[in-house]
């Protein structure tokens, strides 16, 4: 779906913690070269097409996606650094 969007040239999602859901939906998107990502516009995106629990709640845009040794995203390191930006912030 995120990457239906002509400037996205790789998405992923994961479920981050939330205090009051449990659990959320967030993006991270990858931009094409020479390209820029407008989450706003992913936003409008996600809520044509997805249901309210299902749509992203954030997105960070990435300069990659961090990949395994096989070539697979790499959700688990998402989740490391996302949970690693929460305890920042």
């Amino acid at each position: 779906m995120l990457a239906g969007d002509p400037a996205v040239l790789e998405a992923a999602v994961i479920g981050a913690h939330d205090e009051q859901w449990g659990e959320v939906v967030v993006a991270y998107v990858q931009p094409r070269p020479g390209a820029t990502v407008d989450p706003s516009a992913l936003k409008a995106l996600c809520a044509r097409s997805l249901t309210g629990y299902t749509r992203p709640t954030a997105f960070f845009v990435v300069e990659a996606i961090a990949k395994n040794a096989v070539g697979k995203i790499d959700k688990a390191s998402l989740r490391a650094a996302h949970a690693a930006l929460a305890a920042r912030s």
